[in-house]
């Protein structure tokens, strides 16, 4: 009979009390237990945050972008040439997949031969070290230059009459790498600079010194002036270059004996105090039509002079 079935789960179809709910609305009503945290719900803001903090913890840390310009070379013709005029290297990179041209082919082989640390990495980590700039995919990155101490630069000049050349305000390092050349091309001992207003040994002095800085010392004065005023107590002569000195350089007072030589900039030449602290203001005698010379030419005609005077002084 309907409804009277005895058959396990059979249901009453008439209008009879309604069948139980099987203990269902008594079980949603014992609830779930205590709500999860932020961070452990999969779609909440504070999980993806976790998760991106724990994948930062786990991942090698990447090399620290450095102050490009001063420590990079980026591009395949300056790293090329960079390397050819025997810069330090402390790391070459290559981008992954980067177009093999004669170039980097030129690249890649003096890297093997002269032991060069060569590390490949994603294009964008390559963008990311050094600042954006148009690489190429391939960059250099120098060493931080050790400056020489310039009580041991004077000390060195001074046993042998050696020649020092000072910098004021020279702020184009080309012009330093320049002067830094000449010097070491025309016999000069040292190089001072100053630590403010002065270029510094960036990739562009390097390069232009075509391999002089790594054979002659470089100090970094904090105080030129006061640099000057120990050179003198020492001993040496101290002449400064400018466009209106009396003496020229082939009539320089000291020339025999251990010399500093001192170069101002071509825009604004030597300082007041700069210039108290010279025993003579030297100059080079050029045409009436011409206001001045750049500043690393100057240097090098002077350097030159005075090697000439030097060589026809007559041994004691």
């Amino acid at each position: 009979m309907a409804g009277n079935s005895s058959r396990r789960g059979a249901t009453s179809k008439g209008k009879g009390k309604a069948a139980g709910s099987g203990g269902r609305i008594r079980k949603s009503l014992e609830g779930r237990g205590p709500t999860p945290r932020a961070e452990d719900r999969v779609y909440h803001k504070a999980y993806k945050a976790k998760k991106a903090a724990q994948k930062h913890q786990s991942t090698p840390r990447k090399p620290a972008r450095g102050p490009v310009g001063a420590d990079w070379v980026v591009g395949r013709n300056p790293v090329f040439e960079a390397m050819m005029a025997g810069l330090p290297v402390k790391q070459a990179y290559v981008a992954e997949g980067a177009e093999r041209d004669d170039r980097l082919r030129d690249i890649l082989k003096f890297a093997a031969e002269n032991s060069v640390p060569l590390l490949q990495v994603t294009r964008a980590e390559l963008d990311r070290v050094t600042g954006g700039l148009v690489h190429q995919g391939v960059a250099l990155q120098l060493p931080a230059y050790e400056y020489a101490d310039v009580e041991d630069v004077l000390a060195d000049a001074l046993d042998g009459d050696g020649i020092v050349v000072a910098l004021d305000g020279i702020t184009d390092p080309r012009n330093l790498g320049a002067i830094i050349r000449s010097a070491a091309a025309f016999g000069a001992t040292g190089i001072v600079i100053p630590s403010r207003r002065s270029a510094s040994m960036t990739a562009a002095a390097w390069k232009t010194s075509a391999g002089a800085a790594a054979r002659l010392p470089i100090a970094m004065a904090t105080n030129l002036n006061r640099a000057l005023e120990q050179a003198s107590k020492m001993g040496f002569t101290i002449v400064g270059l400018a466009g209106e000195g009396e003496v020229p350089v082939a009539g320089a007072p000291g020339i025999d004996g251990p010399l500093v030589i001192v170069v101002g900039s071509e825009d604004e030449g030597l300082a007041r105090l700069v210039r108290e602290h010279c025993d003579a203001l030297i100059s080079i005698p050029i045409a009436s039509g011409v206001e001045s010379l750049n500043a690393s030419v100057a240097a090098a005609i002077t350097l030159y002079e005075v090697a000439q005077q030097r060589a026809n002084v007559p041994s004691e």
